[in-house]
């Protein structure tokens, strides 16, 4: 395409955007709505998968110690856990700390399960190597002496996993009819744009211009709509997912879960609905055009 013939048609889509007026700016807000939407489902997916890959980093097994068991057997039941293939680190947790922690969970109602009172386990807690060494782990750990029984989160994480699964299934759809409703909206604007200048796109047939020559200013009047529509929900989503990142990550210090930095990811959700911005809108106008005017 030649820089006079491009020019003029940058030209024709910006007077076309002008000259519509409040269809124009109907449809930046739809795309607008649509694409904060789509900003915000795409920034919680993307945490949920973070949390969810931490949880599944996080599993490890619980092997509780008979009651009665020494400290001499403490230790040498320590020793044959660190040899099982797939273990990174075992810790201890005593039946009071075991009491601590249900107390820090679930209230001060616990603290009457105090001394001879407290009917929780010593512990150890083992780290694997990989959340696919839990299973054999805990198996294996069964199996020792001195072991009252071994547990792990595997249960838990893989029903986190589904629920996961789930929400990204209905996520991905719920976005499809978004863009699918602004899809529509653009393509209603330009085809008011082409019926409006309809005689001036006859008169260029006659006079020897190509379908493409007359196509290409309402496909880049598309994408300006579409590319201004995602402005407002580039900045909206940035400076809320700063403010939520700020509070959560205060509340998330004391865990091992974490949410996406914004340095990480935000410019890949902005430059996502930027893309997104474009295509819908250049797509709508392609659309209208095929329809309408059958070229």
């Amino acid at each position: 395409m030649k820089a006079v013939t491009l020019k003029r048609h940058l030209t024709e889509s910006f007077k076309s955007l002008k000259r519509n007026g409040w269809m124009s700016v109907a449809a930046v807000s739809a795309v607008t709505v649509t694409l904060l939407l789509v900003g915000v489902l795409l920034s919680i997916l993307m945490n949920i998968n973070k949390v969810a890959h931490d949880i599944e980093n996080d599993v490890q097994v619980r092997v509780v110690i008979d009651r009665g068991t020494t400290k001499e057997q403490k230790a040498q039941l320590k020793s044959e856990l660190s040899k099982i293939s797939g273990v990174k680190k075992v810790t201890y947790s005593s039946r009071q700390n075991e009491l601590d922690n249900v107390i820090g969970v679930y209230g001060k109602d616990f603290q009457l399960f105090q001394g001879d009172q407290n009917p929780l386990y010593d512990v150890y807690v083992v780290d694997t190597t990989s959340p696919e060494k839990t299973v054999s782990v805990a198996k294996k750990a069964k199996t020792l002496k001195y072991v009252y029984d071994a547990k792990y989160g595997g249960a838990s994480a893989k029903k986190l996993f589904k629920i996961v699964a789930s929400i990204q299934r209905w996520g991905f759809v719920i976005s499809l009819l978004l863009l699918f409703v602004a899809v529509f909206l653009i393509s209603n604007t330009i085809r008011i744009t082409i019926l409006s200048r309809e005689n001036e796109i006859a008169i260029m047939r006659l006079v020897g211009a190509t379908n493409s020559y007359i196509r290409w200013p309402f496909i880049l009047e598309g994408a300006w709509t579409g590319l201004l529509g995602a402005i407002l929900p580039i900045l909206l989503v940035d400076i809320a997912y700063y403010w939520v990142y700020g509070v959560l990550t205060s509340a998330l210090a004391s865990t091992n879960y974490h949410l996406l930095t914004p340095a990480t990811f935000l410019w890949q959700i902005d430059l996502l609905l930027a893309v997104i911005g474009i295509v819908i809108g250049a797509l709508g106008s392609g659309l209208s055009m095929r329809r309408f005017l059958k070229i």
